[in-house]
């Protein structure tokens, strides 16, 4: 009996393990993701890049470099012919449309509301994962859902009215912005169960970015590429918030309910929020604070418990 309860409380250590670095990877994901807004931000007011061509060249330079290294190391890129569905539709809507739709969301109804719209996200995770990925959220997940929507409206200021411009279109594409943006969680779910978490990438984005460059005058691409410093963001931009952010969520997920990782990516606002701060004096109100800790008690109220074998 002594060894079967060493056994079962290896097993046991092992799976909260197997959770915590899960958690570890999600957070690491939002936390890149977040730096975002400080590439686009300079590549738009600095260089004059439309919004979705600083989104086009992230995933067409990102995709590029990660293929590169993928063919350098001679990884197994084959996917059997039944997938190609999937990847296509996580490519589409998962990158392209996403983006699309949080363009269009910032630009008629704010960022504040398209921010809080798109982290609608973790609610439709929900949603879809329970119907069609058999995954309960649990009492404590549903009330940290609650406390990290809570606080991504806090960050985003929807206390403070003059921040609202709300017209339908706007609403509609926030919303599915948090659709498109919850699809691509589910889709990084579903792939990496077949398929290892780079070649979902590289496809991903690759097929992402070819939709995206339809709609970018090259001329406006170009000038991504045109001054050293503008090379350097664009660089940066694809490998940090793109393929090191991508890929440690892909990971991420492997290890975790993806309905959790959904919640624990919300600490992308409250890190972006922070970055303006850092970068760009923007400054914090109280209820931004109170935000960012409503999305840490959020993050906190999710981790693995070892004394609780469901949890991890």
């Amino acid at each position: 009996m002594n060894w079967e309860r060493a056994g079962l409380r290896r097993s046991r250590s092992e799976a909260v393990g197997k959770g915590a670095r899960g958690y570890g990877l999600i957070l690491i994901a939002a936390t890149l993701w977040a730096s975002l807004g400080v590439f686009y931000k300079y590549l738009i007011n600095d260089y004059g890049m439309q919004p979705l061509a600083v989104a086009a060249l992230r995933g067409s330079v990102g995709g590029l470099l990660l293929l590169v290294a993928l063919l350098t190391l001679r990884v197994n890129l084959r996917v059997p012919r039944r997938d190609w569905p999937a990847f296509l539709a996580y490519g589409v809507i998962g990158v392209a449309l996403f983006f699309i739709c949080y363009v269009t969301a910032i630009n008629l109804a704010g960022v504040a509301v398209a921010a809080v719209l798109m982290y609608t996200s973790p609610a439709w995770v929900a949603v879809i994962s329970w119907r069609w990925l058999g995954e309960r959220l649990g009492g404590r997940g549903v009330l940290a859902l609650l406390l990290a929507l809570s606080g991504a409206a806090l960050v985003a200021r929807l206390y403070n009215l003059q921040v609202l411009r709300l017209n339908w279109l706007g609403v509609v594409a926030g919303l599915a912005a948090g659709v498109t943006y919850g699809l691509y969680s589910v889709f990084n779910k579903l792939l990496v169960r077949r398929h290892a978490p780079w070649v979902v990438q590289v496809y991903g984005l690759l097929i992402g970015a070819s939709v995206l460059l339809l709609f970018v005058p090259p001329s406006n691409l170009a000038r991504g590429f045109a001054w050293p410093n503008a090379l350097l963001l664009t660089i940066g931009m694809a490998l940090i918030p793109t393929l090191i952010a991508s890929l440690a969520f892909a990971m991420g997920v492997q290890l975790i309910p993806v309905n959790r990782a959904a919640i624990v990516a919300i600490w992308e606002p409250a890190v972006a929020t922070f970055f303006g701060y850092l970068f760009f004096a923007e400054r914090l109100e109280a209820g931004q604070w109170l935000g960012m800790g409503c999305i840490l008690a959020a993050v906190l109220l999710l981790k693995p418990a070892g004394s609780q074998r469901s949890e991890a």
